[in-house]
C-alpha cells in the first residue's frame, strides 16, 4: 500500500486473496462486455505476472484479478490500476516510481462502459507510514495503538470516517462517466491472522497491536461496504474468505507472501495464488460459476 515499499521490514501490510463459495447463476456475467479496472496494489498485483502496459512503475501484472476475471469471461478489459494509487489519482496524474506518470484512472471510463472495479482507499488511511509505525524491536505493549489512539481519539479511525466521503465522491463520478456500468466496490482481505497474537517477529507486530490492526481492517472493509450500498454499488468482501491464508500461514496455503518471498509477488502482497483467488471472489460476485 501506499508507494510500494523496499523488501525491508517496513513492508508488511499488504494484500491476501480469497476464495468464495460459487454463484449458481451466470446471468450476470460480462461475456464481451467492456471492463475498466481501477485501483491500487490491491488490483495491480505487483510482480505476480509479467508487466501488464505503462507505466512500468505501477507494477501491473498480467494475471492480477481484472486479467483473470478478463479471460474467464470474455469481458474487453482496460486496466488501469496502479501501484501506490490513493482516490486522489483516479481523477489526477499519479507519478510513480522510476519515471512517468499514470494517466487519471477516470478517464478510462466512457459511456460505453458496462462493468466497473474498484479497488482503492488503503492508500488515503496511510497504510505504508502504519506499516512503518507500528514496527515494534519487542513483542510487549501496544506501541502502534499508543501512537494513533489519544484518549477517546482514535487518528486511523477518523482517516477512515474521511475516507467515506471519498468513496461516496468515487462511486458518484464513475456512474457519471460510466451511466450504463455495474460497478464493484472491492474491499480489502484479512492480512493477518483472524485470531491470536500473529506471528512475531515473523510479522514484527505485538500481540496487541495485532489486535487492534485487525479492528482498523474491519473498520476500513465496513466504510467500503456502506459506500457500496449508499452509492449503488456492489460490496466484494475479501475478509471473510480470506481467514487462514494469511501472512502466517505456510506457503502453499499462503494466498499473500511474507517478507520473504517464496513465490513471485511483492513482499506482503498476493502470490499467483492469491491473484487467482481473488478473481474468483470477484467472478462469484458477478454470478459467474467458479470451481471450488
Amino acid at each position: 500500500m501506499g508507494r510500494v515499499p523496499r523488501l525491508t521490514l517496513t513492508a508488511l501490510l499488504g494484500l491476501a486473496a480469497l476464495l468464495v463459495t460459487p454463484v449458481a447463476s451466470a446471468a450476470s456475467a460480462p461475456d464481451g462486455q467492456s471492463y475498466v479496472a481501477l485501483g491500487d496494489s490491491y488490483t495491480a498485483s505487483p510482480l505476480t505476472g509479467p508487466l501488464a502496459g505503462p507505466p512500468p512503475g505501477c507494477l501491473r501484472s498480467t494475471n492480477n484479478y481484472p486479467h483473470l476475471v478478463a479471460g474467464a469471461t470474455g469481458a474487453q478489459l482496460t486496466d488501469v490500476s496502479c501501484s501506490g494509487a490513493r482516490t486522489r489519482d483516479l481523477s489526477a496524474p499519479q507519478p510513480v516510481s522510476g519515471g512517468g506518470q499514470n494517466p487519471p484512472q477516470y478517464d478510462a471510463l466512457g459511456a460505453g462502459t458496462q462493468l466497473v472495479t474498484v479497488g482503492i482507499g488503503g492508500n488515503d488511511i496511510g497504510f505504508s507510514e502504519i506499516v512503518q509505525g507500528c514496527v515494534s524491536p519487542t513483542p510487549f505493549g501496544t506501541p502502534c495503538r499508543d501512537r494513533y489512539v489519544q484518549g477517546s481519539h482514535d487518528e486511523l479511525e477518523a482517516r477512515i470516517d474521511a475516507l467515506g466521503d471519498r468513496l461516496d465522491d468515487v462511486l458518484d463520478e464513475v456512474h457519471r462517466r460510466a451511466p450504463a456500468a455495474r460497478v464493484l466496490l472491492v474491499g480489502y482481505p484479512s492480512v493477518l491472522p483472524a485470531e491470536g497474537p500473529g506471528c512475531y517477529p515473523v510479522v514484527p507486530y505485538t500481540g496487541g497491536d495485532v489486535e487492534y490492526l485487525r479492528g482498523v481492517l474491519t473498520d476500513l472493509n465496513e466504510a467500503i461496504a456502506d459506500a457500496a450500498d449508499d452509492g449503488d454499488a456492489t460490496y466484494v468482501d475479501t475478509a471473510t474468505p480470506t481467514v487462514g491464508h494469511d501472512v502466517c500461514t505456510p506457503p502453499g496455503t499462503r494466498w499473500i507472501e511474507g517478507l520473504v518471498p517464496t513465490a513471485p509477488a511483492y513482499p506482503v502482497h498476493p502470490n499467483a495464488l492469491g491473484s487467482a483467488a481473488l478473481s474468483r471472489a470477484v467472478l462469484a460476485t458477478l454470478g459467474v460459476p467458479v470451481p471450488a
